[in-house]
């Protein structure tokens, strides 16, 4: 389980948020400006907030009163960012290898590229293993982008807007792939959305994010049955 509890202040947005993935997949959607990506980076640890907790596991990542701050690289934490940063000089292969080998410190060059491949296939993408990244089609990018995190062994993953980048046809189809397999990884997650068929699709559960507060969180149906303010009305309407 991924525990989230942050009070801090982006510009002038503050920030007071409070939730944990649970036994799945945690969805937060909410409108821009809403703090969804500030929270994201301060879970992260790229961000420091200025109070609150973060654990995964039960192990700490943060906690302002006990002055814990793991960095960044050492808080095994797979993050997907909203436009993929793929090295554009490596190829598709050479992207995951090269997260292997930081993760792990694998001299093996064998066992660091059966490795890579592992997770290539996992996701259907090792067909395109010696592809340069910038021939992909937006949903090929996503998946080698979700390869790469996972190539760090990460006790939790953050996407950030994993499906921003598509047209609505790539959307679809990515989005239905993504759905599944998050439910057979059973990984603590949290995806940040502003789309409600994401936050529909993808999330066990969904918080809603408004004005850097969690206005509402439950599943979609409970949601849907009983919106607490005009903006989630107006997100679940069919």
């Amino acid at each position: 389980m991924l525990e989230v509890s942050i009070t801090s202040r982006v510009g002038s947005l503050a920030i007071e948020v409070e939730l944990d993935t649970g036994g799945g997949t945690l969805v937060v959607v909410g409108p821009n400006g809403a703090g969804k990506t500030s929270l994201l980076l301060m879970t992260l640890g790229a961000l420091k907030p200025e109070g609150g907790r973060v654990a995964v596991g039960g192990r700490v990542l943060f906690d302002a009163r006990a002055c814990v701050n793991v960095p960044v690289e050492d808080r095994a934490l797979g993050y997907v960012p909203q436009h993929y940063a793929l090295f554009p000089h490596l190829s598709v292969l050479e992207n995951v290898e090269f997260v292997v080998e930081c993760r792990a410190g694998r001299s093996n060059r064998q066992a660091v590229r059966e490795r890579a491949l592992t997770i290539l296939d996992e996701l259907e993408m090792r067909p395109f293993a010696e592809r340069a990244t910038h021939t992909l089609s937006g949903g090929e990018k996503q998946r080698v982008a979700l390869a790469r995190a996972l190539a760090a062994e990460p006790a939790a993953l953050l996407l950030d807007e994993p499906l921003h980048a598509l047209d609505v046809g790539a959307r679809r189809e990515v989005r239905s792939f993504l759905a599944a397999y998050l439910q057979k990884l059973d990984l603590p997650t949290i995806v940040v959305t502003h789309d409600a068929k994401d936050a529909a699709a993808l999330g066990h559960r969904v918080a809603v994010l408004e004005h850097g507060r969690v206005s509402q969180i439950g599943t979609w149906a409970e949601l849907s049955a009983a919106p607490a303010t005009p903006f989630i009305r107006e997100l679940v309407a069919p």
